[in-house]
């Protein structure tokens, strides 16, 4: 009898250590797509035109302030990290105030140091919603950055062209060979 109740004891922590992995991956997973999103952000602020363009749709899309994502950036977050912050204090009650990016953002930056995901659930947040706001901010920026990028290099190939039409029309009012104009066979 003991023993069979040993085996189902075992059994039963057996089955508990292989579902514990399961639901750790599944929050790996959401914090994946996070971090991916905040990648393409950073790779769109490293734009030439990025920059501005990030910025100005962050304020636009959290209705903050110059102040507030030069305050986050001091503090060592990046535009993809800031629009994490703030879509994770989005979340909580009263939305994005002072003493909500402040707690998300120590929680992120520790000690001891933490995923989005694990910041998330210390809060009582999903991040599942936190991940559709920063990449909704995220797509719309890249879109954007992308336009501007595309509409600079037309109007470098317009200076170009433009160029090389002043170069050939300067060629043409050079007289042709054979000194009278005809320059043919006759």
């Amino acid at each position: 009898m003991k023993n069979k109740h040993m085996q189902l004891v075992f059994a039963g922590l057996f089955m508990f250590a292989a579902a514990v992995p399961a639901f750790a991956q599944e929050a790996s997973v959401d914090e994946k797509k996070l971090d991916k999103v905040e990648a393409d952000l950073n790779k769109n602020a490293a734009e030439p035109e990025g920059q501005a363009v990030v910025t100005e749709k962050i304020k636009g899309d959290f209705k903050v302030d110059d102040v507030r994502i030069s305050g986050l950036q001091a503090q060592g977050l990046s535009y993809g990290g800031i629009t994490a912050a703030l879509s994770l204090a989005q979340g909580l009650p009263g939305g994005i105030t002072d003493e909500n990016v402040q707690k998300v953002v120590a929680l992120r930056q520790g000690p001891p140091v933490m995923g989005w995901g694990k910041v998330a659930r210390d809060l009582g947040l999903k991040l599942g919603p936190a991940i559709s706001k920063a990449k909704k901010t995220g797509d719309a920026a890249g879109k954007k950055v992308k336009a501007e990028k595309m509409k600079k290099e037309k109007k470098e190939k317009a200076e170009k062209m433009r160029n090389e039409k002043k170069e050939r029309a300067g060629k043409a009012d050079r007289p042709a060979k054979g000194g009278k104009g005809g320059g043919g066979k006759k």
